[in-house]
């Protein structure tokens, strides 16, 4: 059956986006329940569009044609996302070779940062799930690799084509006829290559994040040259290890980033004892009278397109916010991109398993809590007060949802949607022996390194 959701998605979560969309579903066999109005089937088999693969079943997950997936390519983008000798472009001595990828996007968060504000070079420590880690009081505070903007989490990005809260990277989907924001100079002008927004994306936070490849170092090591070679065999021996085929390496292991073993996967694999009552009455209110899946509409639960709902960006919604003026482009959304009035303030709609390890939530960290977005999206009073009326989404308008339908809903996010073996996914050790995801001397302590 195909039916168009109309409705606002109360789960918009943890952004400013909501997409409406097709919702292909099978109905066979399955019943509504007293909690599904609208009649939107709710069972494991109206619902198995949304069953994430297995990690290693390439052949369903979702890729760019030009970087296709395979076993070792995927291995070399593990090691590399965690491998802090890529941080050689610091700009202060004692930040080099302390950071990576996974410094901002690490498995215990969810990969995403535990900071409401992710600290790249001149961070120190880490905690448990990066919460401790605060900027080098020996930095020169303008040296400090901070986002503007709050750190997506690189979960479920297999279901996303364009990468970013405004959508900038990927030169493929939605940013066909963006090409007037590809400027020449800046990371988004790889764009032009064609590829999807984690290809392209890799090759900005080279830039942006400080992070290069050290191709002599990179070929000197064994295990490094040994995967380089079979993960781009077609390629001559002296183009294997550059920007590109490192970037491309990246996104072919963020693209496995799957959360399969939530509760909720279980469930839609036939495990029927995987849920409790309460997160099987929350994913009823997801999928049914809090239209949710109205905007969460992938298996990864995330979208591409882009919608504001009034939230605090990071200068107007914490204290402690490092080296961002409120007058930074990002804090425009897709208009900052786009460059078109039509798209200012408005997010992108992000995936919604693993949250219940972080403590920060909208693209400004102005929440936090997942209850705390659910109550802000039934009652829809609009945080940013610099986000006119006119731009707000038509569907930002009170839900009605009561005390107990919002417990179930915060039940089934933050419990339902939680898979808790996600260090499958981060290697044993590294090639470098540097500590992981952070290799300063903090880190180091904080992770038993020493």
């Amino acid at each position: 059956m195909k039916k168009t959701l109309i409705h606002f998605s109360l789960l918009a979560l943890f952004i400013s986006g909501c997409q409406k969309s097709d919702l292909r579903t099978n109905t066979r066999n399955s019943i509504p329940s007293k909690n599904d109005p609208d009649n939107v089937k709710t069972t494991a088999v109206a619902l198995a569009a949304y069953r994430l693969p297995d990690s290693d079943d390439f052949a369903s997950i979702p890729q760019d044609p030009k970087n296709p997936l395979t076993a070792e390519k995927v291995e070399l983008g593990k090691l590399l996302f965690h491998e802090s000798r890529l941080g050689i472009n610091n700009l202060s001595p004692q930040g080099l070779q302390t950071y990576s990828c996974a410094t901002c996007h690490h498995a215990e968060a969810g990969f995403q940062s535990g900071l409401a504000q992710g600290i790249g070079e001149g961070g120190i420590g880490f905690g448990t799930y990066g919460e401790t880690r605060v900027a080098d009081p020996l930095y020169d505070i303008g040296l400090i690799d901070v986002g503007p903007i709050r750190t997506p989490s690189v979960l479920n990005t297999a279901y996303s084509e364009v990468m970013m809260w405004n959508g900038q990277f990927g030169g493929t989907g939605v940013n066909i006829g963006t090409e007037a924001g590809w400027t020449p100079g800046t990371t988004k002008y790889n764009n032009y290559l064609g590829y999807q927004g984690l290809e392209t994306t890799g090759l900005g936070a080279e830039v942006r994040h400080r992070l290069q490849p050290d191709t002599a170092w990179l070929a000197s090591v064994p295990e490094y040259k040994n995967l380089f070679d079979l993960a781009f065999p077609d390629l001559p021996d002296t183009a294997r290890i550059t920007d590109l085929t490192v970037s491309l390496a990246l996104a072919a292991y963020q693209r496995t980033l799957l959360p399969n073993q939530s509760p909720f996967q279980l469930w839609l694999r036939g495990d029927e004892k995987a849920m409790t009552k309460d997160e099987k009455d929350g994913k009823t209110l997801f999928f049914s009278k809090a239209k949710c899946a109205t905007c969460h509409t992938s298996p990864g639960l995330n979208a591409a397109t882009f919608y504001s709902l009034g939230m605090n960006n990071l200068t107007n919604g914490i204290s402690n916010v490092l080296n961002v003026s409120s007058g930074a482009v990002e804090h425009k959304g897709r208009g900052g991109f786009t460059g078109k009035n039509k798209d200012l303030y408005k997010f992108k709609t992000p995936q919604l398993y693993n949250l219940k390890d972080v403590k920060f939530f909208g693209h400004g960290s102005s929440f936090s809590s997942v209850s705390d977005v659910i109550h802000y999206l039934n009652n829809a009073v609009p945080q940013n007060p610099n986000v006119p009326v006119s731009q707000l989404a038509k569907q930002f308008q009170p839900l009605y949802l009561t005390e107990d339908e919002m417990s179930k809903l915060t039940k089934f996010v933050e419990d339902a949607l939680y898979d808790p073996n996600l260090s499958r996914y981060v290697p044993a050790s590294l090639p470098s022996a540097s500590c992981i995801p952070n290799n300063d001397a903090q880190s180091k302590t904080d992770r038993g390194c020493n």
